[in-house]
């Protein structure tokens, strides 16, 4: 964690740095120098006494149970004033899921506009005029108070099963993107599972560079994941570092996946790719019968910050035709690996919003049989 020098050469060049800096001190600035002088001398040797408390921890502990005691630190410095929080996490190369798993409320509203667009959808086809699906309305809709209220919606795409819209985003020249489409010849638990399993993502996407999970939280299920992609040339790679969170819902028919961009320690910029730090994603899937049976509906919400040069216009663009394309490889992989019966993670059965407090305890047992092993139970296959 630390360079391991020793503490009697650290001291001493300390001492060292200190004295040179007292003389100097005392021929330019006098007192104001000296006491600049012995305050930097003071942190040098806090800055030791954390290195051998960082060593001392460091042979009596795992990793992960550093990084347990190091998040419980954070944790009661965070509601301090200033930047001590922010400076420890980095210091301790610490993912603290208490701030950046995805909450219960941005499930519920992904699922709540699903419930608004087929209720618009609803009174169209009880009308009995020909059914198009309208325009959906933005969550802030309705709120005269609101600030900065949300743009609306612009129709770009209308087909039978695929409907695309898009909106700007407030203060950007980017826009936000809204699908909603059905497919009527794979199940429900086919198609979300192909879209988490990122193994088999990475033999059918020929985009992807690297997709891997990085960390889980057994608490809420979310898990932060690396993903690398080819971007048209003459673009350079992109790599998105994202946390995503999903929920099953039996008794209520659907299904939701909720990902969003975040930083984590583990997983510094490089130069190689171009890094996005602004992605937001929520898909929705209402089974027409059953999870599995054929035939559902999807509404997918999409935006991100692509990092180029290139006008709005050809951002645009790109968004618009990338989007139906992926779906469309998404959609194709599902038949693939339904047709040819494909081993893909179930997801569904594997329940990880279920995990409480007995998986905590789970964890932490199996954090000292396991040092370095970060991964989730056994996952059934489908």
């Amino acid at each position: 964690m630390f360079p391991r020098r020793p503490p009697a050469a650290v001291a001493a060049w300390l001492a060292g740095a200190a004295a040179a800096a007292a003389r100097s001190g005392a021929r330019a600035g006098g007192l104001p120098a000296l006491l600049a002088s012995q305050c930097r001398f003071v942190t040098g040797l806090r800055v030791r006494r954390a290195q051998q408390i960082a060593q001392l921890y460091g042979r009596l502990y795992s990793e992960s149970a550093r990084r347990g005691l190091l998040g419980r630190l954070w944790r009661r410095l965070r509601g301090r004033p200033g930047p001590a929080c922010s400076l420890m996490a980095a210091l301790a190369g610490v993912f603290v899921w208490d701030e950046e798993r995805i909450q219960e409320e941005e499930l519920q509203r992904s699922i709540d506009e699903m419930k608004r667009l087929e209720e618009m959808s609803g009174v169209f086809q009880s009308s009995g005029v020909e059914h198009h699906s309208p325009e959906p309305k933005s969550q802030t809709e309705g709120n005269e108070e609101s600030g900065d209220r949300a743009q609306p919606w612009e129709m770009v795409m209308d087909k039978k099963h695929f409907k695309l819209w898009r909106r700007p985003i407030t203060g950007t020249p980017l826009y936000q993107y809204r699908v909603f489409g059905t497919y009527t010849d794979v199940t429900p638990r086919q198609f979300f599972n192909v879209q988490l399993d990122t193994e088999y993502r990475k033999k059918w996407d020929a985009l992807v560079i690297k997709l891997e999970v990085i960390e889980r939280d057994v608490v809420s299920g979310s898990e932060v994941l690396h993903w690398v992609t080819h971007f048209p040339y003459p673009m350079y790679s992109r790599d998105y570092v994202y946390v995503r969170r999903y929920s099953v819902d039996q008794e209520n028919n659907v299904m939701v996946l909720v990902s969003r961009a975040v930083e984590h320690p583990s997983v510094p910029e490089s130069p190689e790719f171009v890094r996005v730090r602004s992605y937001e994603s929520q898909m929705v899937i209402r089974p027409h019968k059953s999870f599995d049976e054929n035939g559902f509906d999807y509404l997918l919400t999409y935006s991100d910050n692509p990092q180029t040069v290139f006008p709005r216009y050809c951002v645009s663009w790109m968004m618009s035709s990338g989007m139906p394309d992926f779906l469309e490889k998404l959609h194709m992989a599902t038949l693939k690996a339904k047709n040819m019966e494909i081993k893909v993670k179930d997801y569904i059965s594997a329940k990880p919003l279920d995990m409480g407090s007995e998986a905590k305890a789970t964890t932490q047992s199996s954090e000292r049989k396991n040092e370095g092993s970060r991964g989730p139970a056994q996952i059934e296959y489908a």
